[in-house]
């Protein structure tokens, strides 16, 4: 089976090849539920080079998700043209040989795609099937350079930076980090391991143990560091939950208070459940004090615990996320398998109020305020349009062409989180405003809930 696409992206040759040839690139053009890369700081399009993956979403164990692995085998660039080939080396299909052609032209720039795919014998019966889901995903990739490279054409005139990255093995850091490699930025992890390898920065949050040496040489901190709050909240979790955030963001605020010519910025990971749960009726900004609740309590300490960087005159941004759309995981996951099965629906009051955003709108809004010099305190990182518990049901029914008739029973969600969890996680009515990310210069790609969820969904 041959599947051929043409797409053109509006920016020269030379920066789409320079885009593909560096670390991150193989993790941008791939939908962290479809795989997740093996290595996603590798980099290159040079002939022998590997590129392996693991199908299916992250939170699978590697039992259950099939290896992919493919070799390049031929490249070729010049002034008006480039090519690369990929290879099956080992993975799911007979055969699999991927070209990929580039040529320049007055527009822009052609991206032209070849792929010639033999399926397994049991699977010849679904070719149509899998045809659509590649020029799904073709078209995915499409979207995603496109947006991708508007967002570095915007930072073109800004020194490229090194960034420090917490949390860097996360849904969003994996992104994060991906997302400014491409653009030419040096990433250094923050790992959790005593032997750390080129690039990399070992820290103990518990422990108190970074050392501000291995900070030298970095413009920004980005924090991202913390245990999941997706889960049930027994005491145990709760301690864990609170010191995952608490200690660490500490830790990293008072090594930075301390540099006498250190990293300039701080930009800490928060959420928009410092408002409190629900808060019907009302237009939520960083204006508003925060509310009452586990999580408002958890945020507001959260904050504070970084508040030595910006005594110190430290840029200081805190980047308040709401309900993060991805199909790799986060709040839209677990209601895939409802939906498809044709019993999904709302999970809260019909007129409740999602603050929603995608997961590459979240991404480009961290790498945003990493990278703008003047963005800095409090900010609420939503999509430009709430909607309401009944309009993302049905939105998402829509967009999965299955009804969402039916609403979630409340005894559901508690038996999977727990009363407190499910309270705060999932019986919510948050109308937070995007006013002042977009003063500061960040555009959403993402402007409506159907245009975010056919993005994450590819359909």
């Amino acid at each position: 089976m041959r599947i051929e696409t043409t797409h053109r992206v509006p920016f020269p040759l030379a920066d789409v090849l320079a885009w593909h040839e560096r670390p991150g690139a193989i993790v941008r053009l791939t939908p962290p539920g479809l795989a997740g890369a093996d290595d996603p700081a590798a980099d290159g399009l040079q002939v022998g080079r590997v590129v392996a993956a693991h199908l299916g979403p992250s939170r699978l164990p590697d039992l259950l998700r099939p290896h992919w692995v493919l070799r390049h085998r031929e490249h070729e660039t010049g002034d008006e043209n480039g090519r690369f080939v990929d290879q099956q080396v080992h993975g799911p299909w007979r055969d699999w040989r991927h070209e990929h052609r580039f040529t320049a032209d007055d527009h822009g720039t052609l991206v032209h795609d070849l792929i010639d795919v033999e399926l397994p014998r049991p699977l010849e019966r679904l070719a149509g099937s899998v045809e659509s889901q590649v020029r799904r995903l073709l078209a995915f990739r499409d979207r995603q350079l496109h947006d991708d490279l508007r967002f570095h054409a915007g930072f073109a005139g800004t020194p490229r930076r090194t960034i420090a990255l917490t949390g860097s093995s996360g849904l969003i850091g994996t992104q994060l980090a991906a997302l400014l490699e491409t653009g030419g930025h040096s990433v250094r992890r923050v790992i959790r391991e005593g032997s750390v390898g080129p690039g990399e920065i070992s820290w103990d949050p518990q422990a108190g143990a970074l050392d501000a040496a291995d900070l030298e040489g970095v413009d920004v901190v980005v924090n991202l560091a913390g245990r999941s709050i997706a889960t049930r909240w027994t005491d145990g979790t709760r301690r864990e939950i609170r010191s995952s955030r608490i200690h660490g963001s500490a830790l990293i605020a008072r090594t930075l208070a301390g540099m006498r010519d250190g990293p300039s910025a701080l930009v800490q990971a928060s959420a928009i459940g410092f408002y409190g749960p629900r808060r019907p009726g009302e237009l939520l900004t960083e204006a508003d004090p925060g509310g009452e609740g586990i999580l408002a309590d958890l945020v507001r300490d959260w904050e504070r615990a970084a508040r030595a960087a910006g005594e110190a005159g430290i840029r200081t941004t805190f980047l308040r996320t709401g309900l993060s759309l991805s199909d790799g995981g986060g709040p839209l996951l677990p209601q895939l398998p409802m939906f498809l099965a044709g019993v999904g629906g709302r999970l809260t009051e019909p007129e409740a109020m999602t603050s929603w955003i995608t997961l590459d709108d979240v991404v480009r809004a961290f790498a945003h305020a990493a990278l703008s010099a003047e963005v800095e305190g409090p900010l609420n990182t939503v999509g430009p349009q709430p909607v309401t518990a009944r309009e993302f049901a049905r939105t998402l029914g829509s967009v999965l062409h299955r009804p969402a008739l039916v609403p979630v029973p409340a005894l559901g969600p508690r038996l999977l989180l727990g009363a407190d969890a499910t309270d705060e996680l999932v019986r919510t009515d948050q109308n937070v405003s995007d006013a002042r990310l977009e003063a500061s210069g960040y555009e959403a790609t993402h402007r409506t809930v159907e245009a975010a969820l056919r993005h994450v969904l590819r359909r």
